[in-house]
């Protein structure tokens, strides 16, 4: 939506919302399964697609560590 005054485009409060939720996912760990299952779709045809639950196991064992392989640690 365009200001009335200056025709300007205003600011998307939803989308906003939206970045900023998918920025603190990622800072935490945890990817976005809708760009997941995109890429999958678009570049390995032929590997099947996690489900939901899975991708956030498989994203929560990559950040903390499963079956002995290390976990991602910052220091």
């Amino acid at each position: 939506m365009n200001c009335t005054i200056c025709s300007l485009p205003g600011l998307d409060l939803n989308r906003l919302a939206r970045k900023l939720r998918d920025g603190a996912k990622l800072m935490v760990g945890q990817g976005d399964y809708d760009a997941y299952v995109a890429h999958v779709r678009a570049r390995h045809e032929d590997a099947p697609i996690m489900t939901r639950d899975e991708f956030f196991r498989a994203r929560e064992n990559a950040r903390f560590g499963a079956g002995g392989a290390r976990a991602f640690r910052c220091c």
